[in-house]
C-alpha cells in the first residue's frame, strides 16, 4: 500500500492557470508561486464579492465526532465529497484550513487528506505553502517588539510591566517556550518581565487574518488588539503603538486566497488555519465567500470534533460573516467509535459490537447537537475501513435510524471521488431541505451565560465554575463593554468534558475555566479550560523523526 506522500507525489497536478479556468478566473488574476499553487488577487476578491450578477453556492460544513488515536478522516472526506460532487456533475469548491507545522513535526500529522482524496502540492501545502504562516508571525511578533521597545524607552504610554497580555508565537511545538522571561542582560535589553510564546496558530492575528473581509477590516481589526494595560487597568491597543500599518503591510499578500487542486482537479482554496481547540478553527471568511461565488456547492470543513470546530464555525464565523450551511456531513469511521467505546487501539481491527454500541454515544451527542442545537440537516459519513464488519455497520445503521441522519458509507480514501458518490448525493439532498439554523447563545446574553449555553447544552456538562480572579475578570470584561463579544472555548479536543481520557459521551460534569484572553481584534472572548495549552509540546518520538529528503531531493516520511 502506498503512502500518502507516494500517491501525491505520483501524481500529475494540472497548470493551476488551468484550474482557475474552470472557475473563470482570468490569468490576471493569479499571482503564481510555481505551476501548481497561486494567490488569487484581492482586487478580483473584492469584486467577486460585490457582484449581484450570480447567486451564491450551497455551503456544506464537514465535521467529526471527537477525536481518536484511530482516526476519523475529516479533511480527507472534505476533499473526497469534492471530487465526488464534482463526479456526478455539480461544480464544486474545497475550502480547507492550511496545515501547521506543529502537528506536521509533531504527532497529529498535516491537513492535506489521504489516499485518494488529497489536495496537492502535498509536501508543499504540508511545510511553508505560500508563506502565510510566516506572514502571520512576524507581524504577531512584530508588536511584541514594538511593546517592549515602546518600554524600553520611556513607556509613555504607562505599559503595566505585570500586565503585559501580548506574547509572542512560533509555529512549532516547543514546550519549552510556553513561559519565559525576557529583558535579562542589563539596561540595554530593556526590562525583564515574564513571557511566553504561543504556537502561531493560536495568535490573535491569525484568528483576524482568517475573519477579515478587507485589507481595510484587518488594518481596524490589528489596530483594536489590546496588548497591555497601564497601573489603572486601562487597555492599551496596537493602534497606540502605530503597530497597525506595518503589520497590515506584512500581511497584505497573505490575506489574498491560496488555490490548489486536488488530486482529481477539483479547485480547492486552502487559506489561513486555526486549530479548534485553541482558537476558532476555521478557514477564511474571505476564502469560503470566494468560493461561494464561484461555485454551485462549496464544501468546507471546521476543526476537530463538532463540539469545537463546528460550534465555533457557527457562533463565531457565521454570526460575524453571515454565512449559513446548507447541511452538514458528520465523519466517523466504526474503530474511532469503538475507542469510544472503550477499546484500545492495537485492539480495534477485531469486530466488537458491543463496544461499537457504547461508542456510539459519541456520535449520537454530536448528531443531536447538530439537528437540535444548530438547527441543521446532518448525514453521517462512515470513512470505511476494509476490516469493518457487516454486523458493526448494520448496528451502526440501526443505532442512528431514529435519529433521522442518514448512515452513508464512504469509500473516498481508497477509491477517490467515485467511492463517495452516494454521500455526494445525500449532501445535494440534503441541501434543498430547509433548516432552522440558529446560534448556541444570543449576543445579548453575558459572557458567563454563553459560557455555560456551551458547556450545558453542547457539552452535556452540569455547570461551568471558576477561581475567584478568573470570574472577577469574565465580569469586569463584561462590565468595559465586551460582553456582546462571542466566546472561544480552549479545550481538549479528545473528550466532552476537559479530562482527555474521558470518553464517549459524558455528562453532569464541570466545566473549570482556567484562564481567560480577551481578543479585542477578532471580537471573541477566549475561555481556556482544564489543562489544554496554547503552545503545545512534541510527542516522546515526533513525526520528524520520520521525515527525510533524498540526494534527489524527494521528500520521504511526510505521511
Amino acid at each position: 500500500m502506498k503512502s500518502d506522500i507516494e500517491i501525491a507525489q505520483a501524481a500529475t497536478p494540472q497548470p493551476i492557470t488551468a484550474i482557475a479556468a474552470t472557475l473563470g478566473i482570468p490569468e490576471h488574476a493569479l499571482q503564481p508561486y510555481g505551476r501548481t499553487k497561486a494567490k488569487v488577487s484581492l482586487d478580483f476578491v473584492q469584486a467577486l464579492l460585490a457582484s449581484k450578477e450570480r447567486a451564491n453556492g450551497k455551503l456544506v460544513l464537514v465535521t467529526a465526532i471527537s477525536p481518536t488515536p484511530a482516526g476519523e478522516g475529516k479533511t480527507t472526506t472534505t476533499v473526497g465529497l469534492g471530487d465526488a460532487l464534482n463526479h456526478i456533475g455539480k461544480q464544486t469548491v474545497v475550502c480547507l484550513r492550511e496545515p501547521s507545522l506543529g502537528p506536521v513535526f509533531g504527532m497529529k500529522g498535516g491537513a492535506a487528506g489521504g489516499g485518494r482524496a488529497q489536495v496537492v502540492p502535498m509536501e508543499d501545502i504540508n511545510l511553508h505553502f505560500t508563506g502565510d504562516f510566516s506572514a502571520i508571525a512576524l507581524a504577531n511578533n512584530l508588536l511584541a517588539a514594538m511593546v517592549d521597545n515602546h518600554i524600553h524607552h520611556g513607556n509613555e504610554l504607562g505599559f503595566d510591566l505585570r500586565r503585559v497580555t501580548w506574547r509572542r508565537v512560533m509555529d512549532m511545538n516547543d514546550r519549552a517556550l510556553r513561559d519565559t522571561t525576557v529583558g535579562l542582560g542589563g539596561p540595554a535589553n530593556g526590562f525583564p518581565r515574564e513571557d511566553g510564546f504561543d504556537i502561531v496558530v493560536a495568535s490573535e492575528v491569525m484568528a483576524i487574518f482568517c475573519l477579515a473581509t478587507s485589507l481595510a477590516d484587518l488594518k481596524q481589526r490589528l489596530g483594536n488588539i489590546v496588548c497591555g494595560s497601564t497601573r489603572e487597568g486601562h487597555p492599551i491597543r496596537a493602534r497606540d503603538l502605530k503597530a497597525q500599518g506595518a503589520m497590515t503591510a506584512l500581511l497584505k499578500d497573505a490575506l489574498a486566497p491560496n488555490l490548489v487542486q486536488t488530486l482529481e482537479h477539483t479547485p480547492a482554496f486552502i487559506h489561513g488555519g486555526p486549530f479548534a481547540n485553541i482558537a476558532h478553527g476555521c478557514n477564511s471568511v474571505l476564502a469560503t465567500k470566494t468560493a461561494l461565488k464561484l461555485a454551485d456547492y462549496v464544501v468546507t470543513e471546521a476543526g476537530f470534533g463538532a463540539d469545537l470546530g463546528a460550534e465555533k464555525f457557527i457562533d463565531i464565523k457565521c454570526r460575524k460573516s453571515g454565512l449559513r450551511p446548507d447541511a452538514v456531513v458528520l465523519v466517523a469511521t466504526i474503530r474511532a467509535l469503538k475507542f469510544h467505546g472503550g477499546v484500545e487501539v492495537k485492539d480495534l481491527a477485531t469486530p466488537d459490537p458491543a463496544a461499537l454500541e457504547r461508542g456510539i454515544a459519541n456520535l449520537e451527542r454530536h448528531v443531536n447537537n447538530i439537528r437540535n442545537h444548530f438547527g441543521l440537516s446532518c448525514v453521517v459519513a462512515i470513512n470505511q475501513r476494509s476490516e469493518d464488519s457487516d454486523a458493526e455497520i448494520d448496528l451502526l445503521m440501526k443505532k442512528l435510524a431514529h435519529h433521522g441522519a442518514k448512515v452513508v458509507l464512504a469509500r473516498h480514501w481508497a477509491e477517490g471521488g467515485a467511492g463517495a458518490a452516494d454521500l455526494a448525493r445525500e449532501v445535494v439532498r440534503l441541501c434543498e431541505v430547509p433548516g432552522d439554523f440558529k446560534f448556541v447563545y444570543d449576543d445579548s446574553e453575558t459572557l458567563w451565560e454563553k459560557m455555560k449555553a456551551i458547556a450545558t447544552q453542547i457539552y452535556g456538562a452540569a455547570d461551568i465554575a471558576a477561581e475567584t480572579k478568573v470570574r472577577a475578570q469574565i465580569t469586569r470584561l463584561q462590565a468595559e463593554g465586551y460582553g456582546h463579544y462571542p466566546v472561544c472555548v480552549a479545550k481538549t479536543q479528545y473528550s466532552f468534558s476537559t479530562d482527555p481520557l474521558l470518553r464517549g459521551a459524558p455528562s453532569g460534569h464541570v466545566i473549570q475555566i482556567r484562564e481567560v484572553r480577551l481578543a479585542a481584534g477578532a471580537e471573541f472572548v477566549v475561555m481556556i479550560c482544564g489543562d489544554i495549552m496554547t503552545m503545545p509540546g512534541l510527542p516522546k518520538v515526533p513525526s520528524a523523526c520520520n521525515i527525510d529528503v533524498g540526494d534527489d531531493g524527494r521528500i520521504t516520511g511526510l505521511f
